[in-house]
Protein backbone atom coordinates (compact mmCIF):
# COMPACT_ATOMS: atom_id res chain seq x y z
CA UNK A 1 0.00 0.00 0.00
CA UNK A 2 1.22 3.50 -0.81
CA UNK A 3 1.99 5.81 2.08
CA UNK A 4 -0.88 8.29 2.61
CA UNK A 5 1.43 11.27 2.01
CA UNK A 6 2.69 9.73 -1.23
CA UNK A 7 -0.89 9.15 -2.34
CA UNK A 8 -1.78 12.76 -1.55
CA UNK A 9 1.15 14.05 -3.59
CA UNK A 10 0.13 11.85 -6.53
CA UNK A 11 -3.41 13.22 -6.36
CA UNK A 12 -2.19 16.80 -6.12
CA UNK A 13 0.48 16.57 -8.84
CA UNK A 14 -1.79 17.57 -11.76
CA UNK A 15 -3.06 20.55 -9.79
CA UNK A 16 0.43 21.64 -8.75
CA UNK A 17 1.66 21.28 -12.33
CA UNK A 18 -1.18 23.43 -13.59
CA UNK A 19 -0.44 26.11 -11.04
CA UNK A 20 3.24 26.08 -11.95
CA UNK A 21 2.39 26.77 -15.59
CA UNK A 22 -0.15 29.47 -14.76
CA UNK A 23 -3.89 29.65 -14.38
CA UNK A 24 -5.90 28.40 -17.34
CA UNK A 25 -7.30 31.15 -19.55
CA UNK A 26 -10.75 31.55 -21.05
CA UNK A 27 -10.76 30.53 -24.70
CA UNK A 28 -10.03 33.23 -27.23
CA UNK A 29 -12.96 33.98 -29.54
CA UNK A 30 -10.75 34.91 -32.51
CA UNK A 31 -10.00 31.77 -34.56
CA UNK A 32 -6.80 32.92 -36.28
CA UNK A 33 -3.69 30.77 -36.53
CA UNK A 34 -0.31 32.22 -37.54
CA UNK A 35 -1.60 35.66 -36.49
CA UNK A 36 -0.19 39.02 -37.51
CA UNK A 37 -1.30 42.43 -36.18
CA UNK A 38 -0.92 45.70 -38.09
CA UNK A 39 -1.41 49.07 -36.38
CA UNK A 40 -3.02 51.54 -38.82
CA UNK A 41 -5.59 54.33 -38.73
CA UNK A 42 -5.60 54.23 -34.90
CA UNK A 43 -6.85 50.64 -35.08
CA UNK A 44 -5.44 47.15 -34.86
CA UNK A 45 -5.93 44.82 -37.82
CA UNK A 46 -5.39 41.10 -37.34
CA UNK A 47 -4.77 38.65 -40.20
CA UNK A 48 -4.19 34.91 -40.02
CA UNK A 49 -4.78 31.37 -41.19
CA UNK A 50 -8.39 30.24 -40.96
CA UNK A 51 -10.62 30.61 -44.01
CA UNK A 52 -10.49 28.13 -46.87
CA UNK A 53 -11.37 30.97 -49.25
CA UNK A 54 -8.56 33.40 -48.48
CA UNK A 55 -7.21 35.62 -45.71
CA UNK A 56 -9.49 37.07 -43.04
CA UNK A 57 -9.12 40.49 -41.45
CA UNK A 58 -10.35 41.47 -37.97
CA UNK A 59 -10.34 44.97 -36.42
CA UNK A 60 -10.03 46.18 -32.83
CA UNK A 61 -9.61 49.49 -31.00
CA UNK A 62 -8.14 47.99 -27.84
CA UNK A 63 -6.79 44.45 -28.62
CA UNK A 64 -9.48 42.99 -26.35
CA UNK A 65 -12.63 43.12 -28.49
CA UNK A 66 -12.45 42.21 -32.17
CA UNK A 67 -14.79 42.56 -35.14
CA UNK A 68 -14.52 40.23 -38.14
CA UNK A 69 -14.60 42.32 -41.33
CA UNK A 70 -14.52 39.45 -43.83
CA UNK A 71 -11.86 38.46 -46.34
CA UNK A 72 -9.06 40.93 -47.02
CA UNK A 73 -7.85 38.55 -49.73
CA UNK A 74 -10.33 36.34 -51.59
CA UNK A 75 -9.13 33.42 -53.68
CA UNK A 76 -10.94 34.91 -56.68
CA UNK A 77 -8.18 37.54 -56.70
CA UNK A 78 -5.40 34.93 -56.75
CA UNK A 79 -4.22 32.09 -58.97
CA UNK A 80 -4.55 29.57 -56.11
CA UNK A 81 -7.56 27.84 -54.58
CA UNK A 82 -6.36 26.40 -51.26
CA UNK A 83 -4.14 26.66 -48.18
CA UNK A 84 -4.03 30.39 -47.55
CA UNK A 85 -1.62 30.67 -44.66
CA UNK A 86 0.46 32.98 -42.47
CA UNK A 87 -0.16 36.50 -43.87
CA UNK A 88 1.67 39.69 -42.98
CA UNK A 89 0.68 43.21 -44.10
CA UNK A 90 2.92 46.29 -44.39
CA UNK A 91 2.16 49.85 -45.48
CA UNK A 92 4.76 51.39 -47.77
CA UNK A 93 4.39 54.57 -49.89
CA UNK A 94 0.59 54.47 -49.93
CA UNK A 95 0.31 50.75 -50.73
CA UNK A 96 -0.46 47.84 -48.42
CA UNK A 97 1.60 44.73 -49.18
CA UNK A 98 0.36 41.33 -48.05
CA UNK A 99 2.93 38.52 -47.94
CA UNK A 100 1.38 35.08 -47.58
CA UNK A 101 1.51 31.42 -48.54
CA UNK A 102 -1.01 29.72 -50.81
CA UNK A 103 -0.83 26.10 -51.88
CA UNK A 104 2.65 26.02 -50.29
CA UNK A 105 4.07 28.82 -52.44
CA UNK A 106 4.90 32.41 -51.52
CA UNK A 107 2.90 35.29 -52.94
CA UNK A 108 2.48 39.04 -52.60
CA UNK A 109 -0.84 40.88 -52.94
CA UNK A 110 -1.46 44.62 -52.74
CA UNK A 111 -4.29 46.97 -51.81
CA UNK A 112 -4.93 50.63 -51.03
CA UNK A 113 -6.63 49.67 -47.74
CA UNK A 114 -5.68 47.42 -44.81
CA UNK A 115 -9.06 45.70 -45.20
CA UNK A 116 -8.56 45.00 -48.91
CA UNK A 117 -9.50 43.86 -51.38
CA UNK A 118 -5.96 42.59 -51.90
CA UNK A 119 -5.00 41.29 -55.34
CA UNK A 120 -2.13 38.95 -56.17
CA UNK A 121 0.86 40.50 -57.93
CA UNK A 122 2.71 38.29 -60.39
CA UNK A 123 3.51 34.60 -59.96
CA UNK A 124 5.26 32.66 -57.18
CA UNK A 125 7.48 35.14 -55.39
CA UNK A 126 10.45 32.75 -55.40
CA UNK A 127 9.94 31.37 -58.91
CA UNK A 128 12.98 33.14 -60.38
CA UNK A 129 15.21 31.60 -57.69
CA UNK A 130 13.63 28.26 -56.82
CA UNK A 131 11.30 27.42 -59.71
CA UNK A 132 8.27 25.46 -58.52
CA UNK A 133 9.85 24.45 -55.21
CA UNK A 134 7.39 24.80 -52.33
CA UNK A 135 7.94 27.42 -49.62
CA UNK A 136 5.81 28.75 -46.76
CA UNK A 137 5.75 31.27 -43.89
CA UNK A 138 7.12 34.45 -45.44
CA UNK A 139 8.15 37.37 -43.23
CA UNK A 140 9.60 40.69 -44.38
CA UNK A 141 11.99 42.65 -42.18
CA UNK A 142 12.66 46.28 -43.07
CA UNK A 143 16.04 47.46 -41.82
CA UNK A 144 16.78 51.02 -40.73
CA UNK A 145 18.11 51.90 -44.20
CA UNK A 146 14.89 50.70 -45.84
CA UNK A 147 16.37 47.45 -47.15
CA UNK A 148 13.80 44.66 -47.19
CA UNK A 149 14.78 41.12 -46.22
CA UNK A 150 12.52 38.14 -46.85
CA UNK A 151 12.66 35.28 -44.33
CA UNK A 152 10.78 32.10 -45.22
CA UNK A 153 10.63 28.33 -44.80
CA UNK A 154 12.04 25.78 -47.23
CA UNK A 155 11.65 22.01 -46.87
CA UNK A 156 15.37 21.35 -47.17
CA UNK A 157 15.93 19.38 -43.91
CA UNK A 158 12.48 19.19 -42.47
CA UNK A 159 11.33 22.81 -42.18
CA UNK A 160 14.26 25.25 -42.28
CA UNK A 161 14.41 29.05 -42.33
CA UNK A 162 16.13 30.81 -45.24
CA UNK A 163 16.43 34.46 -46.25
CA UNK A 164 17.16 36.77 -49.16
CA UNK A 165 17.07 40.48 -49.90
CA UNK A 166 14.18 41.94 -51.89
CA UNK A 167 14.49 44.42 -54.73
CA UNK A 168 13.13 47.96 -54.54
CA UNK A 169 9.70 46.71 -55.69
CA UNK A 170 9.49 44.81 -52.34
CA UNK A 171 8.54 41.66 -54.25
CA UNK A 172 11.42 40.40 -56.39
CA UNK A 173 14.13 38.35 -54.60
CA UNK A 174 17.81 39.06 -55.27
CA UNK A 175 19.41 35.74 -56.18
CA UNK A 176 22.92 36.44 -54.87
CA UNK A 177 21.58 37.00 -51.33
CA UNK A 178 19.75 33.67 -50.88
CA UNK A 179 21.12 31.78 -47.85
CA UNK A 180 20.12 29.43 -45.00
CA UNK A 181 19.51 30.84 -41.52
CA UNK A 182 18.63 28.09 -39.04
CA UNK A 183 17.56 24.44 -38.94
CA UNK A 184 16.56 22.08 -36.12
CA UNK A 185 19.42 21.72 -33.66
CA UNK A 186 18.33 22.24 -30.03
CA UNK A 187 16.78 19.39 -27.99
CA UNK A 188 13.50 21.26 -27.30
CA UNK A 189 12.90 21.54 -31.07
CA UNK A 190 12.71 17.79 -31.57
CA UNK A 191 9.51 16.81 -29.76
CA UNK A 192 7.69 16.16 -33.06
CA UNK A 193 9.19 16.26 -36.53
CA UNK A 194 12.07 18.41 -37.79
CA UNK A 195 10.48 21.85 -37.82
CA UNK A 196 11.65 25.42 -37.38
CA UNK A 197 9.21 27.84 -38.98
CA UNK A 198 7.20 31.05 -38.60
CA UNK A 199 10.18 33.47 -38.70
CA UNK A 200 9.86 37.03 -37.41
CA UNK A 201 12.80 39.46 -37.05
CA UNK A 202 13.16 42.44 -34.73
CA UNK A 203 16.16 44.72 -34.18
CA UNK A 204 17.25 46.06 -30.80
CA UNK A 205 20.36 48.15 -30.10
CA UNK A 206 22.06 47.01 -33.29
CA UNK A 207 21.35 43.31 -32.73
CA UNK A 208 19.00 41.28 -34.94
CA UNK A 209 16.65 38.79 -33.28
CA UNK A 210 15.25 36.01 -35.46
CA UNK A 211 12.29 34.60 -33.56
CA UNK A 212 10.75 31.34 -34.72
CA UNK A 213 8.55 28.40 -33.76
CA UNK A 214 9.70 24.80 -33.43
CA UNK A 215 8.11 21.33 -33.47
CA UNK A 216 5.14 20.31 -35.61
CA UNK A 217 2.24 22.74 -35.07
CA UNK A 218 0.13 19.79 -33.90
CA UNK A 219 2.47 19.14 -30.98
CA UNK A 220 1.52 20.44 -27.52
CA UNK A 221 5.24 21.30 -27.29
CA UNK A 222 5.06 23.78 -30.17
CA UNK A 223 6.86 26.84 -28.84
CA UNK A 224 8.85 29.99 -29.57
CA UNK A 225 12.62 30.52 -29.52
CA UNK A 226 15.07 32.97 -31.05
CA UNK A 227 18.53 33.40 -32.55
CA UNK A 228 20.68 36.52 -32.82
CA UNK A 229 23.08 38.02 -35.35
CA UNK A 230 24.95 41.25 -36.01
CA UNK A 231 23.50 41.41 -39.54
CA UNK A 232 20.26 40.31 -41.20
CA UNK A 233 22.49 38.05 -43.29
CA UNK A 234 23.62 36.17 -40.19
CA UNK A 235 25.29 34.01 -39.07
CA UNK A 236 22.59 33.25 -36.51
CA UNK A 237 23.27 31.91 -33.02
CA UNK A 238 20.37 30.34 -31.12
CA UNK A 239 19.80 31.45 -27.56
CA UNK A 240 20.89 28.71 -25.14
CA UNK A 241 17.81 29.13 -22.94
CA UNK A 242 15.14 28.63 -25.62
CA UNK A 243 12.17 28.35 -25.70
CA UNK A 244 10.94 31.70 -24.41
CA UNK A 245 7.26 30.75 -24.66
CA UNK A 246 5.85 27.23 -24.47
CA UNK A 247 2.73 25.81 -22.78
CA UNK A 248 1.97 29.08 -21.00
CA UNK A 249 -1.00 29.69 -18.68
CA UNK A 250 -2.61 26.35 -19.47
CA UNK A 251 -2.31 26.81 -23.25
CA UNK A 252 -0.63 24.23 -25.48
CA UNK A 253 0.68 24.46 -29.03
CA UNK A 254 1.77 28.06 -28.43
CA UNK A 255 3.60 29.48 -31.44
CA UNK A 256 3.71 30.96 -34.94
CA UNK A 257 3.71 34.50 -33.68
CA UNK A 258 4.49 38.03 -34.72
CA UNK A 259 5.73 41.01 -32.72
CA UNK A 260 4.34 44.55 -32.82
CA UNK A 261 4.38 47.79 -30.86
CA UNK A 262 0.96 48.76 -29.55
CA UNK A 263 -0.54 52.27 -29.55
CA UNK A 264 1.02 52.93 -26.15
CA UNK A 265 4.54 52.02 -27.24
CA UNK A 266 4.60 48.60 -25.57
CA UNK A 267 6.13 45.59 -27.28
CA UNK A 268 3.55 42.87 -27.86
CA UNK A 269 3.56 39.25 -28.98
CA UNK A 270 0.57 37.76 -30.80
CA UNK A 271 0.51 33.98 -31.23
CA UNK A 272 -1.84 31.06 -31.64
CA UNK A 273 -2.52 28.08 -29.41
CA UNK A 274 -4.45 24.86 -29.83
CA UNK A 275 -8.20 25.10 -29.30
CA UNK A 276 -7.71 23.23 -26.03
CA UNK A 277 -5.64 20.38 -24.61
CA UNK A 278 -7.83 17.80 -26.36
CA UNK A 279 -7.90 19.18 -29.92
CA UNK A 280 -5.78 21.34 -32.17
CA UNK A 281 -8.36 23.01 -34.42
CA UNK A 282 -9.54 25.66 -34.67
CA UNK A 283 -6.41 27.32 -33.38
CA UNK A 284 -7.01 30.55 -31.49
CA UNK A 285 -5.27 33.94 -31.25
CA UNK A 286 -3.76 35.22 -27.98
CA UNK A 287 -1.78 38.35 -27.13
CA UNK A 288 0.87 39.06 -24.47
CA UNK A 289 3.93 41.23 -23.85
CA UNK A 290 7.59 40.62 -24.57
CA UNK A 291 10.59 42.71 -23.58
CA UNK A 292 14.30 43.13 -24.03
CA UNK A 293 16.15 42.68 -20.76
CA UNK A 294 19.81 43.46 -21.18
CA UNK A 295 20.59 41.56 -24.39
CA UNK A 296 17.86 38.96 -23.99
CA UNK A 297 14.40 38.84 -25.52
CA UNK A 298 11.98 37.33 -23.04
CA UNK A 299 8.38 36.75 -22.13
CA UNK A 300 8.26 38.27 -18.62
CA UNK A 301 5.49 35.97 -17.41
CA UNK A 302 3.10 38.75 -18.43
CA UNK A 303 -0.66 38.14 -18.48
CA UNK A 304 -2.01 36.62 -21.68
CA UNK A 305 -5.03 38.31 -23.26
CA UNK A 306 -7.86 36.14 -24.61
CA UNK A 307 -9.53 38.29 -27.30
CA UNK A 308 -13.33 38.38 -27.48
CA UNK A 309 -15.57 38.81 -30.50
CA UNK A 310 -17.83 41.84 -30.78
CA UNK A 311 -21.53 41.13 -30.93
CA UNK A 312 -22.61 41.50 -34.55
Amino acid sequence: MKHPLSLLLILLFPVLSGLAKGKALPLSQVPLADPYILVADSCYYAYGTHSADGIEVWRSADLAQWERLGLALHKQHTSETRWFWAPEVYHKDGTYYMYYSANEHLYVATSTSPTGPFRQQGDYQMKSLLGDEKCIDSHVFFDDDGTAWLFFVRFTDGNCIWSCQLSADLITPIAATLQPCIAVSQPWEQAMGRVVEGPYVVKHKGCYYLTYSANDFRSPQYGIGYATASSPQGPWTKHPHNPILQQASGLVGTGHHSIFTDKHGRLRLVFHAHHDTARVQPRLMYITHVRFRRSRLEWPRAPILSPTKMVE
